[in-house]
């Protein structure tokens, strides 16, 4: 009887032995992704019941240990390609699991990031975000991003200076100091960098660009105020290649872009980008004896490095250097003349290095350290006013990204140091009857948390918050929250409401504190500026016998405490800053509309905003800000001939500029103006493409119908003004209108029509 029962009890020990063994060998499931016959690296796998994410390597391979037999539900999603879900019935473990994804024509299954710092698709985000991908910048292909993005809707490219033709990037009418720039995710481009380095981010490191409309500070800390716009660069040895990109003008503008993306081993990929941008061809059509385009020759170097580790954690670092030599002025300005004041010039000597990337640490919770660090260093001459200086930032942060019963939680502390110097009085002080210098030291940290979660069937709501302590200015909080509804499965409904802060350098931001004949005057200490918005916001896509549409509409309001406002009007002859003694607003609606249909697409953007500024009960439109612009692009690809053809445009309602003088015979108001382009493509082969077209079609620039653009012109260091005891110009024989030197009434650059050709090569070194 007890050799039967040992019998038995060996038969249900070696029974659960084998369950065990099969369970063992059945705990872990392995995918492989490919399209086609061609495995695809860096797909993301979310496991939907508590978040876990993976990556596939070279080979299309990542694996997953099973939690719950029949239960798992996994998310395979990368860029450009339709997002697939597999559910329980479909996987088997034990097997090498075949998961195909096909290409996307759509880009709302593509995923996003900058909303919630989480890569998530955009109909899911609950913040809404627009991205762009460089085929859309390729239909009017222009050097650097500064240009490139005029093509957005809600964003417009202003010149600050109608000499050396400093750029910065609006958005819905907000300053561009106003607009955080990331690089892929890193705050890299802010005060000097936004005036002068964002002109030199080529676009062949984009491989796609996110936009936030509306303050994020929540999430990513000081100037995030009126929106973000995140720089994604191309994956490092995504596909081991080698691209080049040339153009000419007829303006004699040449860039040269030259990028290599490979391998060094089987666990690191590189890409190498070289841009050169050279334009030293004077040029004044308008005869006024200025340049109608400051000269430039711009170097910059790219490097991006991607470690691939058995955990298929992440681990990137990239960085990026770059050095520019601008010049503006009178025609016959050259080097020798560079700080005196016989004939007047720009000159801007611009060096510029940065640093960023992103290691996930190697622990069981998912822990992300990200860094980004810069160091900007200009030497400049404004005619006899030197400007000189040097900023460096570092930027250190940890996340932890966390799915706890259904809320994907999110949290993180950050430390951001900013020391800037120059020498002008923004960093100087008076000790004992003596001006010191002083450089300006801001450190930021701070700590921020991020809740996310359905609270019911096709209800989202997200809340944030962050805490940062800046040592200039105590604690500053910024709260957020959101909310989504998904109407139907192609319909979203999103209201966002967040607030921003932003601490101000003038001399690093305003061009406008530098240039020209106007004086500038702080009436007190500046403080940090404040936003609060919100945001509906309407999605939709259309699969219709006509064609595929998605639809987007946002209603907007911005409202603005301690604005930094630079006075143009109270005096002709001064800049005054102050914190403004009321309130600004920005309120609107923009639209956006795709469609395409086999070998046609179109995209048409319309925005409609009201800034004001109110002071005292006064309610004043906001000085070189549009009511109304619009955006479009028509595509048509001839595929018999491998021919494609875009025609692009914007167009843009008058804006309120300032005059210099009561008498100065400048309307106060610009008028309409839209920028219209062409272009023909054409395939030769696989390798090869050739491209050309003209620009600016309608031949319009600032001046068109004006006496002259730049006022004083012909006395550009006002040695035939006269002023009277308060230091304004008076109007003599010899200056009738009472102008002094200034280029600052100037809204768009002052080229005109020009020609364009291109040739465009890719390599593709895969056997």
């Amino acid at each position: 009887m007890r050799a039967k029962l040992w019998e038995m009890r060996a038969i249900v020990y070696f029974v659960f032995f084998l369950m065990s063994f099969s369970l063992s060998a059945q705990s872990e499931l392995t995918f492989k992704v490919v399209n086609g016959d061609t495995p695809l690296e860096f797909v993301q796998i979310v496991r939907k019941g508590d978040g876990a994410v993976s990556a596939t390597n070279a080979e299309g391979l990542a694996n997953f240990s099973i939690r719950h037999a029949g239960a798992e539900e996994f998310q395979f999603t990368l860029v450009g390609f339709e997002t697939k879900v597999l559910s329980p019935e479909s996987l088997t473990p034990g097997e090498t699991i075949i998961v195909e994804l096909f290409e996307s024509s759509n880009n709302l299954e593509e995923l996003v990031v900058t909303g919630t710092m989480k890569s998530v698709s955009r109909m899911d985000c609950t913040v809404p975000v627009e991205v762009y991908y460089s085929s859309f910048f390729q239909k009017n292909p222009l050097p650097n991003l500064a240009e490139a993005l005029q093509n957005i809707n809600g964003l417009r490219t202003q010149n600050n200076c109608g000499v050396c033709n400093t750029q910065d990037i609006r958005i819905n009418g907000m300053e561009g100091a106003n607009t955080m720039v990331l690089i892929d995710g890193m705050p890299i481009v802010s005060a000097l960098g936004t005036v002068y380095g964002f002109s030199g981010i080529p676009m062949s490191m984009v491989e796609k660009i996110e936009v936030v409309k509306g303050p994020a500070s929540a999430l990513y800390g000081s100037e995030a105020v009126g929106g973000l716009i995140n720089i994604i660069t191309k994956q490092a040895g995504k596909k081991p290649l080698i691209s080049a990109d040339f153009s000419t003008t007829s303006w004699l503008e040449h860039n040269y872009d030259l990028m290599g993306s490979y391998r060094l081993g089987k666990s690191v990929s590189a890409t190498t980008g070289v841009n050169y941008f050279d334009f030293n061809n004077r040029v004044d059509n308008d005869n006024d004896g200025f340049m109608d385009m400051s000269l430039a020759r711009r170097l910059s170097v790219f490097q991006k490095i991607s470690i691939h580790r058995k955990s298929n954690k992440v681990f990137q670092i990239g960085g990026r250097w770059i050095n520019e030599n601008r010049i503006g002025g009178q025609m016959n300005w050259t080097e020798e003349f560079r700080g005196g004041d016989l004939i007047y010039g720009e000159s801007i000597l611009t060096e510029r290095w940065e640093m960023f990337g992103n290691y996930e640490l190697p622990t069981k919770e998912k822990l992300v350290f990200s860094f980004s660090a810069n160091g900007h260093y200009q030497d400049s001459y404004y005619g006899t006013m030197s400007y000189i200086g040097a900023q460096r930032t570092a930027f250190g942060q940890l996340t932890w990204d966390k799915n706890i019963s259904g809320h994907e939680l999110l949290a993180g502390v950050a430390y951001r140091a900013n020391w800037y110097d120059d020498n002008t009085p923004a960093t100087a002080r008076v000790l004992e009857g003596r001006t010191l210098n002083a450089a300006q030291v801001i450190l930021l940290p701070g700590v921020f948390v991020q809740d996310e979660w359905e609270v019911r069937p096709k209800h989202k709501l997200l809340l944030g918050a962050r805490l940062d302590q800046s040592n200039v200015h105590g604690l500053i909080f910024t709260p957020r929250v959101g909310y989504k509804f998904k109407i139907k499965e192609n319909q979203i409904l999103r209201l966002n409401a967040g607030t921003g802060f932003r601490n101000v350098n003038v001399f690093a931001e305003d061009h406008a504190a530098l240039t020209g004949a106007r004086r500038v005057v702080f009436l007190e200490t500046l403080q940090p500026e404040r936003s609060a918005n919100i945001t509906l916001n309407y999605l939709r896509k259309i699969e219709h016998k006509t064609g595929r549409y998605t639809w987007e509409s946002s209603l907007f309001y911005t409202h603005f405490s301690n604005r930094i406002i630079a006075d143009y009007d109270a005096n002709p002859e001064l800049i005054v800053y102050a914190n403004l003694n009321g309130f600004a607003e920005s309120r609107g609606l923009s639209t956006n509309v795709d469609w395409s249909k086999g070998s046609w697409s179109a995209s048409f953007g319309l925005t409609y905003q009201d800034v004001d500024i109110v002071e005292d009960g006064m309610r004043e439109q906001q000085i070189m800000t549009e009511n109304l612009s619009a955006v479009w692009a028509l595509s048509w690809e001839w595929e018999r001939y491998h021919l494609s053809f875009d025609y692009t445009g914007n167009l843009y309602s008058p804006m309120r500029l300032p005059l210099v003088s009561d008498l100065d015979p400048r309307p106060e108001m610009s008028p309409w103006w839209s920028i219209q382009n062409v272009q023909v493509r054409k395939e030769l082969g696989k390798r090869w493409e050739v491209y050309g077209g003209v620009r600016n079609l309608l031949n319009y620039t600032p001046g068109r119908g004006l006496p002259f653009l730049i006022a004083g012109a012909n006395d550009p260091f006002d040695r035939n003004v006269v002023f009277d005891e308060s230091g304004a110009a008076v109007a003599t024989p010899n200056n009738p209108n009472a102008l002094t030197f200034d280029p600052s009434y100037v809204f768009t650059n002052n080229q005109g029509r020009r020609f364009f050709l291109g040739v465009r090569f890719l390599l593709n070194l895969e056997p």
